[in-house]
């Protein structure tokens, strides 16, 4: 029988304990595949990987410190040569775009299952790249060019145009005068944007945005 080589040493991070719990029993469980350590933080997991230096790093996009887009070109500067694979919960371009271009190899929606995780990280350590199949068309699209209007977190284009007003400072007020609209429905908007990018207030739609590049990507008049 070959000698199937030295595991897969991988270090799990992700800021909510129950999901991390379940990260831990899906790469416990999979053959070839060590669990050399788990991260809570942005600041811990690059503690641990420079302690450990594991093969992969499977990576939240959201941490409490930071985000993942952020720990990983953090890696890539320090001079890590493994492999990243992101986490999240948001199916939208501009992360994936932000992800890849921060030197991730693999970008996983949650949800994914043992198969589609361990094979990622045997794909990614050799040198290969993996998306989940939620935003394989999205990817396909940035490699030939395609030129698409990134899709937020599910915002529509109204969404969209109201999360701009608000990363530019507008109230209320100003955003209804702007799109000649009421207040409530300017209010309904702002509550469903919210709800998309997984936030409360203006301030956390704010720092979404700016995580996900949009000051660049969709106007590049936002200060």
């Amino acid at each position: 029988m070959p000698d199937p080589g030295p595991p897969l040493r991988v270090l799990a991070v992700d800021d909510h304990p129950v999901y991390l719990r379940g990260l831990v029993a899906t790469l416990e469980d999979a053959v070839g595949v060590e669990l050399c350590g788990t991260a809570l933080t942005a600041a811990a997991a690059r503690e641990a990987v420079s302690r450990e230096q594991p093969d992969v790093v499977l990576l939240d996009l959201n941490l409490p410190d930071g985000n993942g887009v952020e720990v990983t070109r953090a890696l890539r500067a320090d001079g890590w040569p493994g492999a990243v694979v992101i986490l999240t919960m948001y199916e939208d371009e501009v992360a994936l775009r932000a992800a890849l271009e921060a030197g991730a190899r693999g970008y996983l929606v949650k949800g994914a299952d043992q198969d589609e995780i361990v094979g990622a990280l045997w794909a990614v350590a050799h040198g290969g790249m993996v998306v989940g199949p939620q935003l394989a068309e999205r990817l396909a699209d940035m490699l030939t060019g395609a030129t698409t209007v990134p899709r937020v977190a599910g915002l529509s284009g109204r969404e969209t145009e109201i999360l701009g007003l608000i990363v530019r400072g507008r109230t209320n007020q100003q955003i209804a005068r702007d799109l000649v609209v009421s207040d409530k429905t300017v209010r309904n908007h702002i509550t469903n944007i919210f709800a998309k990018l997984g936030v409360t207030d203006r301030d956390q739609a704010r720092a979404r945005a700016r995580e996900l590049g949009l000051r660049d990507r969709l106007d590049p008049r936002w200060p």
